[in-house]
């Protein structure tokens, strides 16, 4: 008699352990990435493009956007541990920054569960970041990079209002290139259970070709910004 409660046990054991595995392991696809992305020159000296964002957002999508702070804080505190200069304000300005994007595109995605649904949680997330980015650079910026408070003012539409706006549109096209086929990875090697959303559109070719024209048009922009093109 015991043995179907011990099966529903077993189960809900498995899916959590298969949950953890899989959010420790884009976790640590997130960090490989932000390494990589150090590669690339940062504008004026110390904004830095980085597609970690886009590791987050597929987490969030697949496991809610409590996953996506929990992977954030987390990536950022094995960044400042590891490779960065900046210590918790760098810390600070980092989960801010990869939170408020990634949780809320994850939380519009969750309350509505469709492929249009994933490009409007990316826009407001990219909305949202970029106006919380706005501010914090405004108060933090002057104290770890020592500059005068009226010298980073007069570089918020300049300088900060572009940068984070076209961070958020590279990493907004290549999670809607790579959500799709990443989930479908994870779920045929059994990291994730099989989708029970009702979730609507297959593959369609004019979404995929959007996605590279919107990637294509702010690496353009990421470049411009950079002073390459």
């Amino acid at each position: 008699m015991s043995s179907p409660s011990l099966t529903k046990t077993d189960s809900r054991f498995l899916h959590s352990t298969r949950t953890m595995v899989t959010l420790g392991m884009l976790t640590g696809v997130a960090f490989v990435v932000m390494l990589l992305s150090k590669l690339i020159p940062s504008v004026n000296g110390f904004l830095d493009f980085d597609f970690k964002d886009v590791v987050i957002c597929i987490g969030g999508f697949t496991f809610g956007p409590t996953a996506a702070a929990v992977i954030s804080i987390v990536v950022g505190l094995i960044e400042m541990l590891t490779i960065s200069h900046t210590g918790p304000i760098g810390l600070l300005m980092n989960v801010l920054a990869t939170a408020s994007f990634c949780c809320t595109a994850s939380f519009v995605y969750k309350r509505r569960h469709t492929r249009s649904g994933a490009l409007v949680g990316l826009v407001v997330g990219g909305v949202v970041m970029t106006g919380v980015m706005l501010l914090w650079n405004y108060l933090v910026t002057p104290i770890y990079q020592e500059i005068p408070r009226e010298v980073v003012a007069g570089m918020l539409v300049p300088v900060f209002l572009p940068f984070n706006a076209v961070k958020a549109g590279m990493n907004t096209a290549a999670t809607l290139l790579l959500y799709k086929p990443v989930v479908t990875a994870l779920r045929q090697a059994g990291l994730i259970p099989p989708s029970q959303s009702g979730e609507k559109g297959g593959s369609n070719v004019g979404f995929f070709l959007f996605s590279v024209a919107l990637l294509a048009t702010f690496v353009v922009l990421a470049l411009v910004l950079l002073k390459i093109l």
